[in-house]
Parts: structure tokens; sequence; C-alpha cells
């Protein structure tokens, strides 16, 4: 043999090997990995062949299935409630999730180790794979009269609600939302073009603000305020002194931080703007340089650590696996005129609906902060159990003696005749339930409508803590006009359908 062909010889010997060498290796070690890749049209046919499972409420609604598409032969999945449970469930494309669908995606799809089992049992008895049913804690009633509370005020807006004690999540709702349905078709074409149509909206559909979208707290983060100068003892009780000027001059600057009507914060006993009022009043009333005055006073540290208590600047939130949360921010503020305005809630201060709602379950639950939470358990097909949620303790950001003093503070913003939610959400507005919140209308900058964003946080009833309730409605004006109402919706759903259950 020549040196030619003996080269040539070697070279197609290397190859075969390498050739050998790539298809062991793509057989033994990457056949999981490209399995699982968006695009396997083999992996998305086979997992159509199969019934997904369902997501339902905790009233047992059932808010997305699979149904077999005859013209495709393949299952295809429907969401019943559509624009209104999206931010819930997601959606469940040929090649990709969000939501719930992708959180709880192989439970659903019926590849979790856990249905292994299960899914043996049915490949003996004849049976056809199916899905795990994800029951999320999501209460239909309160969910529904969220997003048409939203839908009303046809701005981008979001709430969420909780349970105090638990930290389930019992209504999230954002507008505007979209209809999952659209994304579920078979068609691929069609699922391109709904995509982009969906993608190029200037409303931003496709954005969960409940979770998603961070807003200027306003006047609610001087529940955070009022946390720190108890825990810090400048302040001893709601009912502490303190002073109340007409204008206060932010050190080191000629900037006057005013009061909403530019008057003074007078109880009767403060008529110059000289004085003092108590806490409780100036909270009430929410007088701006009151709480200026106190931010002043605070540390930056104190403040942030406060406020990272109540959930703020935490970068891994989540509700469930793989639904983030935006991180509602709260900077080390180390100038006293910019903690003047961050203890108003201005500044670069930040939140989520969800985080407003967080502040108030804090404040209901005599100090402890839950984790909230989205799903409550997991079904397999023969109806056993193999996934359930237990409450977690997030922390506690008071002692439940300042829990009280706050309680006390916030019912007094909607019970007293002079709170600035009185009118929106007091016992004439609810028919006799009673709430305790804390109303915020927070300067952005940003929105063209000219109004600042309404902001309200919120539990009830007073006596017996059952919902928090957290709204922003973007450009809505005073908190206590365009908020305050929605959780109003959302409570009296959530009580009644408890009462009727």
């Amino acid at each position: 043999m020549n040196r030619a062909l003996r080269r040539v010889s070697l070279i197609c010997l290397v190859l075969f090997v390498a050739l050998l060498i790539n298809i062991n290796w793509v057989q033994g070690f990457d056949a999981s990995s490209l399995a699982n890749e968006p695009g396997n049209g083999r992996t998305v046919s086979s997992t159509l062949q199969f019934q997904r499972g369902s997501i339902v409420t905790a009233d047992q609604q059932i808010i997305a299935f699979s149904k077999m598409n005859k013209n495709f032969g393949e299952y295809q999945r429907h969401y019943p409630g559509g624009p209104i449970y999206a931010p819930v469930t997601g959606y469940d494309t040929l090649f990709s999730q969000t939501g719930i669908e992708g959180a709880e995606n192989k439970e659903l799809a019926g590849t979790d180790p856990a249905l292994e089992v299960h899914n043996l049992i049915d490949l003996i008895s004849g049976k056809k794979k199916k899905g795990a049913t994800v029951t999320v804690t999501v209460n239909s009633a309160a969910q529904e009269a969220a997003y048409a509370a939203l839908k009303t005020t046809g701005r981008e807006a979001g709430v969420v609600a909780l349970n105090p004690q638990t930290g389930a999540i019992i209504a999230m709702a954002s507008y505007p939302s979209f209809n999952p349905g659209l994304l579920a078709t078979l068609d691929g074409k069609k699922l391109n073009a709904n995509d982009k149509r969906l993608l190029a909206d200037p409303r931003h559909p496709l954005i969960n603000n409940a979770l998603s979208t961070t807003f200027p707290p306003g006047s609610t983060f001087k529940i955070v305020t009022s946390s720190t100068a108890f825990v810090t003892g400048k302040v001893a009780d709601e009912n502490t002194p303190v002073y109340a000027p007409t204008k206060l001059t932010l050190p080191g600057t000629s900037t006057q931080l005013i009061n909403d009507d530019g008057s003074a914060c007078n109880n009767g006993s403060n008529p110059s703007g000289t004085g003092k009022v108590p806490l409780i009043y100036a909270f009430t009333v929410s007088c701006n340089t009151v709480f200026g005055a106190i931010g002043e006073r605070l540390s930056g540290s104190a403040l942030k650590a406060e406020g990272t208590k109540y959930g703020f600047n935490n970068p891994n939130q989540t509700v469930a696996e793989g639904m983030q949360v935006a991180t509602s921010n709260l900077p080390l503020y180390t100038d006293p005129a910019q903690r003047a305005g961050a203890a108003i809630g201005q500044e670069s201060n930040t939140v989520t609906p969800l985080q407003e709602a967080m502040m108030s379950a804090a404040v209901a639950n005599n100090g402890t902060l839950m984790k909230p939470y989205l799903v409550q358990k997991v079904t397999a097909p023969d109806l056993s159990t193999i996934q359930t949620t237990s409450p977690a303790t997030l922390g506690n950001p008071i002692t439940p003696t300042q829990a009280r003093q706050l309680q006390a503070m916030m019912t007094s913003v909607v019970a007293s005749p002079v709170g600035t939610a009185h009118l929106t959400a007091g016992t004439q507005a609810t028919g006799g339930i009673t709430i305790a919140g804390k109303t915020g209308t927070a300067q952005n900058g940003i929105n063209n409508s000219g109004l600042d964003d309404a902001v309200f946080t919120c539990y009830a009833p007073t006596s017996n803590p059952q919902i928090a309730v957290g709204v922003v409605v973007k450009g809505g004006g005073f908190g206590a006009d365009a908020a305050a109402p929605i959780a109003v919706k959302v409570i009296e759903a959530y009580l009644h359908s408890q009462e009727k259950g």
C-alpha cells in the first residue's frame, strides 16, 4: 500500500471511530437533554398524545384542561377563564410553558418521577398515560372579582390577595391580560401570528403586573417606616407625640416636603403646624412631613433592614418553582434628605402588588410574615396526593406588641371619619365588613396620564384577619379612590364565598 492510500485509510478510520463515539455519546449521555429541547418535534408530538393534567382552583373550578383535537389527532390545551386566570395558569404552547403550566410542567405532563408507578400501572392495565392534577390556592370568587375590578379601571394594574396565616395566594390578577388559549393552538402558523401580535401590543398583556412589575409604594410604605421607628425605639407606640411641621425643609437642600394639600398636620392641638400630634393621627391622615421627619432620624441601615424583613430586596422570591417575582427595591439611604423621601414611599423605593399584600399580611398575622405560595397540592390520576405545600415562615418584621400598634393605626385609616380610606373602604362601603389598611398616592414621573399611581394595602376582617390585599393602579390617581375599591371588591367576594362554603 502506497503512502497516499495509507493516509486516506487512516483518515477514514479516524472519522469512523469519531462517528461511533459521537453516536454512543448522544445515545448514552445527551438523550435526556435533547429530548427536553424546546424545538424537538418528536418530543412535542409525543407529549400531545397523552392528556395533560388539569389545573383547578382551591374551590375546584377547572381553569386549564386538555381535550383531544380530532383534526390534529392530538390533545389541545383549553383555558375556560381565559384572561382572568392567565397570571396563574400561564400558557402551554407547542414549545414552552409559563406560570403554573411551567412550574408544574413535569407533573402536568405526567413525566415526574413521582408518577412512574402510576404510569406503569396504567401501562399494564391498558390505560393511556395521563398527567397529574394541580390544585392552586386561588379562590375563584376572589380571582374573578379582582380581574373585573381591574378591568373597570382600564389601566395597567395588579392585585394580590393572601391568607395572612398561611401565605396562600387567594387571588392574583393583572390587567391588561390575554387569553392563553391563543397560544395553545396546535397550528404552528397561528401560534406564531398570535404570539407576535401579543408581543407587539403596547399594553404588554403578557406581563403579569401582580408579580413582574414594580411601582413606587407611596404612603403605604409608612407601614415600614412606622415599624422601623418602633423596632429602633425612636417611637414608643402609636400614641407617641411626633413632630408635625406644615413644611419640612430637607437637610442640606432648599426642598420643602409638604402634606397632600399643603395644610398643617393638625388634630386640633397643632393649628400652627409647629407642634406635635400622636403618631396614629399622622398615619390616619397620612402626614408626609411627620414621616419625612421620622425618616431623617432613622439610620439608612435600620430602614433597609426592616424593609428586607417585610420582603424587600429579595431577588430569589418565587410563588412556585420557576415563577419568579420581581424584586421590590429598598436601597441603603445614607443621605437624610433621601431617607425623608424614602420614608414616605418615594425616592427609589419600588414594590410589586404582592409585596403590598405581604406588608398587610405580616401586620395582620401579629408580626409574622408567611412565604407566599400558589400550589396547594398535586394529585395523581388515581387521586392519590403526590405533593402538598406546607406553610413556611419568612420572618418576623415586628413583635406581636408592635403589630397590635400598627393594627390600631391601619384600622384608624379606614374607621376614623378623617381617615384617608374612610369613604371608600369604611363599613358603609363594605356592607359592614371591617377593613384595616393604608392608602398610597405615588409620584411616578413616567406615565402620560398626568396622574400618580394609586396604591392600597389592607386586611380584613379587623378582628379575625382572613385576607390581606395589595393593589396598584398605574396612573390611577389617589389610592383611596382608585385602588381601595378594588381591594374592597376582592375582600367582599372572598368572605362571602367562605360563608357559602
